[in-house]
């Protein structure tokens, strides 16, 4: 592995304006960076990838760029988030659309295991947890730990995401009954 201490000056200003672009959005600049090579999934000392700067960041056309570039939604940084997770946590409505619009996986997880939708549901935020389920969201996955979603609602004390899954699993519960 290369250290920074290694890199030419020049790239190391480079590559640390690249995380700046993520962050601020000039899509468009690094656009043309990514086109004259530096790489899509370039990551920092925080295992944070630009793509995971433009989302937790709220800039769309630069996780538009990103995603077109090639960029992984799925990879975690050292705090095992990905970017679809760190919209989540932000509560960041119109970043989940995008990024769920652009075909981020709408289960992808960390390695916790925990999805968009645990994120969702632990700090009660229903309309985003409507737009994951009707997304595909898996209402019954579970994290390392073994809990699911739900179980993360009742822990966080989030009441509203809390009713609104148990009301789902037990529609789901009762369908399955009538269907066997």
């Amino acid at each position: 592995m290369t250290r920074a201490s290694e890199l030419d000056p020049q790239m190391l200003e480079l590559l640390q304006q690249m995380f700046d672009l993520a962050r601020s959005g000039d899509a468009e600049t690094m656009r043309g960076w990514l086109e004259k090579g530096v790489p899509a999934n370039l990551t920092n000392e925080k295992g944070d990838t630009l793509l995971m700067l433009a989302a937790y960041n709220g800039q769309p056309e630069a996780v538009r760029v990103l995603l077109e570039a090639g960029a992984d939604a799925g990879r975690a940084n050292d705090r095992g988030q990905t970017p679809l997770q760190a919209a989540a946590f932000k509560g960041d409505m119109d970043m989940v659309r995008l990024m769920l619009d652009l075909g981020v996986d709408v289960n992808s997880a960390g390695p916790d295991g925990r999805t968009a939708l645990f994120l969702a549901a632990m700090f009660d935020r229903l309309e985003m947890l409507e737009l994951l389920l009707e997304r595909g969201a898996d209402l019954s996955a579970r994290d390392a730990a073994g809990f699911t979603a739900l179980d993360a609602a009742h822990q966080m004390g989030a009441p509203g995401t809390a009713a609104r899954l148990a009301e789902l699993i037990d529609a789901s519960a009762s369908a399955a009954e009538r269907h066997s």
